[in-house]
């Protein structure tokens, strides 16, 4: 298992482009993340792939069902070798407890966190979905909830961190997109942080995209990175 906090975003439309860029990174300087769109194109054989290549999969699928639903998922994925994966947290107590029972029972278990609120959603989206509070006020409560509820982590900006790990037990993870080398470009992104900022703040996996992916030579933009914690 890989012990670098970096984990690299595969998010690429198709099996060439993804399997070119993993020939260029090593499995002890990052993990990969497979999200929504590789893994419907291209299903749990690219997932077993990756894990046969020696890599550290987190399987970004974001799981929200009824209880019963969730867990068959998560047992179905940890059955894949994944590292990790998630779930929201917003589904509530019960499908995070059926959810950490389920993966409790397995020989290889992966490691679960919560998304809370998602970076796309203001305050005004919340207020209309029915949240009260600010998104800042939702994710504390939410990671709390999914604390209590066992998961080993959750997803969360680098910007909430902080505040996170105040309230949170020392081994409590804390996985953050949004993280810019200060080289990089912005991108989409708007609530960014550098690396070692990040993990200064709390983070203890750092969600890494397009700094490596488009970097002209990945394995050194990776190498960078390491540097520069």
């Amino acid at each position: 298992m890989s012990t670098s906090p970096v984990i690299v975003a595969l998010d690429f439309p198709n099996e060439k482009t993804a399997l070119a860029l993993v020939s260029q990174l090593e499995p002890s300087l990052c993990r990969l993340k497979v999200g929504k769109e590789l893994f419907t194109r291209l299903g749990p054989a690219f997932v077993e792939k990756l894990v046969g290549k020696g890599f550290d999969v987190f399987l970004d699928l974001k799981f929200h069902d009824i209880p019963n639903t969730v867990a068959a998922a998560c047992d179905a994925a940890a059955d894949l070798g994944v590292w990790m994966m998630n779930l929201h947290a917003s589904g509530g107590r019960k499908m995070m407890e059926a959810a950490v029972d389920r993966l409790s029972t397995k020989a290889h278990k992966p490691r679960l966190i919560a998304v809370t609120i998602l970076t796309s959603l203001g305050e005004e989206d919340l207020h209309e979905i029915g949240f009260a509070g600010t998104p800042g006020q939702n994710v504390l409560r939410l990671a709390s909830l999914a604390e209590s509820s066992g998961l080993d982590g959750v997803v969360c900006s680098p910007l909430e961190a902080a505040a996170i790990r105040e309230q949170a037990a020392e081994d409590f993870l804390l996985v953050t997109p949004g993280v810019r080398p200060v080289s990089a470009s912005l991108d989409d992104q708007k609530r960014v942080m550098t690396p070692a900022d990040a993990m200064a703040a709390g983070s203890s996996y750092l969600v890494i995209g397009r700094p490596v992916t488009a970097a002209p030579n990945p394995l050194e933009a990776l190498k960078d990175i390491h540097a520069s914690l």
